[in-house]
């Protein structure tokens, strides 16, 4: 039985925003754009030989999910790169970006967990889908994942 796709721009345009919210909350604003390319391209490649197009969302966000992860991965292997004079970001930016560099400094299944569920806005069951395991795992790595951060935060 052949799976009728939209149009992989259609599926684009549809799914960017999300994409790029998690990637940004997942590897930070100097990696996300390399790794939604990635994704993308990724999901170019893969999207004509679908077999089940009943969850593109969960499709493309799994993609990114393990793009985060090789990103991640090559941090550890990179040299740390020189401090940069910095913008001068508003109070608002300056504390977001405090409370991704926080979630990103979680272990990585709790990182995931939180970036999925609050950054790509995906109800549990679809963070269990994407990160691989049960819904009750989900839950319990977000609800772990946020009770470090407000120990942190609360200091």
């Amino acid at each position: 039985m052949a799976v009728t796709l939209p149009p992989f721009q259609r599926f684009l345009d549809a799914h960017r925003d999300e994409v790029y919210r998690f990637l940004r909350a997942s590897v930070g604003r100097h990696d996300a754009d390399d790794c939604f390319q990635e994704t993308f391209l990724s999901a170019l490649r893969a999207y004509p030989q679908l077999k089940d197009a009943s969850n593109l969302r969960g499709w493309v966000l799994t993609i990114a999910h393990r793009k985060a992860l090789d990103t991640h991965r090559g941090r550890a292997r990179r040299p740390v790169p020189v401090a940069e004079v910095p913008d001068a970001p508003s109070p608002v930016a300056e504390r977001d970006g405090a409370v991704w560099e926080s979630v990103r400094r979680l272990p990585p299944r709790q990182r995931e967990a939180v970036a999925l569920r609050f950054a790509a806005d995906l109800p549990y069951r679809e963070v269990a889908r994407v990160a691989g395991g049960t819904e009750e795992a989900a839950r319990r790595n977000v609800a772990d994942g946020l009770k470090t951060l407000r120990e942190e935060w609360a200091r």
